[in-house]
């Protein structure tokens, strides 16, 4: 495999629509796979359920006793604290360390990174005590990242004083890109790329099922006719004159723009059905073998980012 881009796993869904048993198979996949990197947050899922809070994080946890693992890559976003989708949120140091703490008796040598989760703050004064925290759990070696900043060019200039090698998370798919507001980050591989499928965008000949993440997530599914439309039409014309197998579902397109657009490091997958997972890993390895370059360049005149 080719280790210049991630693909991770998220759970954003688990104990959502994803029961626990089922978030247990896409793991054995996804694991035996050979990949190792998975996604979550304190806050996960955001059902607006009380009673769910941070139980993706639970389900992971069981797994990795279940299996005796002990080589993940574990990507925790801290902050919120509540699953209500609100962006209420505890970025003090005092909070910082004992969420920290926990999720380093929970997860151990496995947690390879924490991410500052839903950050509207503006104030510099206000921002650098949270900087001062990330900058001491740097030191036992965790990686710090960032993910859901209203003012990343804040974060940009107090960082000339502690020089983080910062991941970023964002979302970036055909519709819609947060990658111009990180403006000032641009110029190297740190962006971890969620969101892909727009929450989970298809071809005008499928349909969307209640369950589905567009249905749970309240996509406008008929706003983005128009661009499926052209992206099915553009994906027929390369599939005429390409020699490889033809591709046949908007998650490829998806990915294949996702893969090549610029400073990309991750891609962070949610899907639905380990079936879907099992397609998307397959799919991920040809995009590792260095096809579909040409199909990117396409999709990115239709992009509604371009």
């Amino acid at each position: 495999m080719n280790p210049s881009i991630h693909l991770i796993l998220g759970t954003a869904l688990w104990a959502w629509t994803i029961s626990k048993a089922q978030a247990f198979k896409m793991l054995d996949l996804f694991y035996e796979a050979g990949f190792r990197w998975i996604d979550a947050a304190t806050n996960y899922p955001i059902n607006k359920n009380a009673d769910d809070f941070r139980a993706a994080e639970r389900i992971l946890n069981e797994w990795i006793k279940t299996h005796g693992v002990q080589d993940l890559k574990v990507l925790m976003k801290i902050g919120s604290i509540n699953n209500l989708y609100t962006p209420e949120n505890n970025l003090a140091p005092s909070f910082i360390q004992i969420i920290y703490s926990e999720y380093r008796h929970l997860f151990g040598e496995q947690l390879a990174e924490i991410m500052v989760h839903w950050d509207n703050r503006e104030e510099a004064k206000t921002i650098e005590p949270t900087l001062e925290a990330l900058d001491r759990i740097r030191k036992e070696g965790v990686k710090i990242g960032l993910s859901g900043i209203k003012h990343p060019s804040v974060y940009h200039e107090l960082n000339a004083s502690y020089g983080f090698d910062w991941d970023i998370q964002l979302k970036h798919n055909l519709v819609y890109s947060d990658y111009p507001r990180y403006a000032d980050f641009h110029g190297k591989p740190r962006f971890l790329a969620y969101g892909i499928n727009a929450g989970g965008l298809k071809f005008p000949t499928a349909s969307y099922r209640k369950d589905s993440s567009t249905a749970v997530r309240n996509v406008p599914t008929e706003k983005y006719q128009e661009l499926v439309r052209q992206v099915a039409a553009a994906l027929a014309e390369y599939n005429a004159r390409s020699s490889l197998a033809p591709l046949t579902r908007f998650n490829e397109c998806s990915m294949v723009y996702t893969y090549y657009s610029p400073d990309i490091k991750g891609i962070l997958i949610g899907p639905s059905k380990t079936e879907q997972l099992q397609s998307t890993l397959e799919f991920f390895q040809q995009l590792q073998a260095g096809q579909h370059q040409d199909l990117y360049h396409r999709l990115a005149t239709l992009s509604a980012n371009g």
